[in-house]
């Protein structure tokens, strides 16, 4: 008899010494059998006969090993039960054909917390595409625009290309994105190079998916790529006291003059009206289509590279007066006049002494929204008489405020219309404000209003507006970017959905009707 060399085998000879003498002890001796000492003895027995049933195993086992050869390592041992399922998921070893078996393979299962992801915004996830690195030989004697990934700087520039933030001073054009200067090459027409821009291919209005977003017609989206990706032909001032300025895009028919007209032109607004942008977007989800296209654009040549808004010039509208840059001279006692008569409203003509216009009625009613929403004051009321404006405001500045003692012949500004369609309105300069307070909205623009348009308030109700403007929104590379992303684009949808709930109180607190106006 071998003395057993493992702790298991010592554990077993052990209790089997202590059960042994027990249960012989018991069934030789004099005193009753209780139902304890049955108990007892039942269980050493049992374990005694399990502990016979190992040693054999193992002795069995033994015997194969020596049979095989001293060489087999302990790494390549079979393990004790192989026919005995861990969790009853793996199946027993295979047997290869040598008679060796293979061990069960263990799967290490990790599991992730489920992470919140935003809400996905449709047609706004761009494709994956591969670089491409060819650069076209450029030709002498013509010239062409090499931008810093394809021909580098000097060495001291590009050091500073790697460390992020912004520059220093009034230019807020990233470090690493360094001015393009003029090269000699193909594709650019001779003029200067102040106004040459960078000949990427890809457009700075990006579309994803199939389609462009439904609220957006074709011309549109047309539109849109000639103001943000045209090449800039020329620069005119505008005679206005806002600053604005004309840039003549290339697109016209060859040899055309480089003027207004005969070339597309954009009219370029300052930083500070960036909002023209988000309204133009809004005016199109909301089913106005009032607003002409706008887009951001930035440039060397531009406020330092910064994005400014560039609104489409169109030759269409009619011509408009010094004072009050409208199409119509009308007065605010005037304006209230027009929405009792309901001129043109069904099909009717109205009578020559009710004083209408050719303005339809229904455009009164989706000016005061849209403005509302934006908080426009310098069409309705250019006084600043409905709210407490701030010192920077129009109004403050050019001392109009005291004027709203007489309200009654307060000048409506940016009455527009088109010269072949006098019934509907344009709405020009739609600078918006999104710092206004709840308790200093201008609800004056709301005043005499006793329709609105059943498409727009059937969008402010619904819960889509927020998803619509951020995919419309998403469209226009360098407004998104310039106002921080999704979210600075979020905070200024926040403004809009609190304000439109606003509206929707006061519709049905005042019981304003709420009718299809698509004539």
């Amino acid at each position: 008899m071998t003395c057993p060399d493992k702790p298991g085998q010592l554990i077993n000879w052990f209790i089997c010494s202590l059960c042994v003498p027990r249960v012989c002890k018991l069934w030789s001796s004099r005193r009753p059998r209780t139902r304890r000492n049955l108990l007892l003895g039942t269980a050493c027995a049992i374990y005694l006969g399990f502990l016979v049933s190992q040693v054999g195993r193992a002795s069995l086992q033994h015997g194969q090993a020596a049979e095989k050869g001293p060489h087999r390592s302990r790494d390549t041992a079979e393990p004790s039960f192989p026919e005995i399922p861990l969790d009853g998921t793996l199946a027993p070893p295979e047997s290869q054909g040598n008679g060796s078996t293979l061990q069960p393979n263990v799967v290490y299962i990790t599991l992730r917390s489920k992470r919140s992801k935003p809400a996905n915004i449709r047609g706004t996830v761009k494709p994956k595409r591969r670089k491409k690195h060819a650069v076209a030989s450029a030709a002498p004697g013509q010239e062409a625009l090499v931008g810093p990934s394809l021909q580098p700087q000097e060495a001291a520039r590009e050091a500073d290309a790697v460390a992020p933030g912004y520059a220093q001073g009034a230019n807020l054009v990233k470090i690493g994105e360094r001015p393009w200067r003029l090269v000699r090459g193909p594709g650019v027409r001779a003029g200067g190079p102040d106004f040459l821009q960078p000949s990427s291919r890809e457009s700075n209005i990006r579309i994803y998916s199939e389609s462009a977003p439904s609220w957006l017609s074709k011309d549109d989206i047309r539109r849109m790529r000639l103001l943000a990706d045209g090449a800039v032909a020329g620069l005119r001032p505008v005679s206005s006291k806002s600053g604005a300025r004309l840039l003549v895009l290339e697109g016209g028919a060859p040899g055309a003059v480089l003027r207004c007209g005969p070339s597309p032109c954009g009219l370029l607004k300052q930083p500070l009206d960036m909002s023209e942008v988000f309204a133009f977007h809004l005016d199109r989800i909301l089913g106005l289509n009032r607003t002409l296209p706008s887009v951001s654009r930035k440039a060397e040549f531009i406020q330092d590279g910064r994005p400014c808004p560039i609104i489409l010039w169109d030759a269409s509208l009619s011509p408009a007066s010094n004072d009050t840059h409208s199409s119509v001279k009308l007065t605010w006692g005037t304006y209230q006049q027009l929405l009792k008569q309901k001129c043109w409203q069904n099909g009717r003509v109205p009578k020559p002494e009710s004083g209408c216009t050719e303005i339809h009625h229904h455009e009164w009613s989706k000016m005061a929204l849209f403005d509302f929403l934006l908080q426009i004051y310098n069409r309705l009321d250019s006084n600043c008489c409905g709210f407490r404006p701030r010192k920077e405001d129009a109004c403050v500045q050019n001392g109009l405020r005291p004027k709203c003692d007489d309200q009654g012949s307060a000048a409506l500004a940016h009455i527009i219309q088109r010269k072949h369609d006098p019934r509907h309105l344009v709405f020009i300069d739609n600078k918006g404000f999104f710092d206004r307070s709840e308790d200093n909205l201008n609800f004056k623009l709301l005043e005499g209003i006793k329709e609105f348009p059943a498409s727009a308030v059937s969008v402010l109700k619904s819960q889509h507006l927020r998803q619509k403007l951020l995919q419309s929104l998403f469209l226009d590379k360098v407004y998104w970017e310039s106002q921080g992303g999704r979210q600075g684009i979020e905070k200024l949808i926040d403004v809009i959905e609190h304000r439109a709930k606003i509206l929707i109180t006061y519709i049905n607190a005042h019981g304003v009707k709420v009718l299809p106006m698509n004539e």
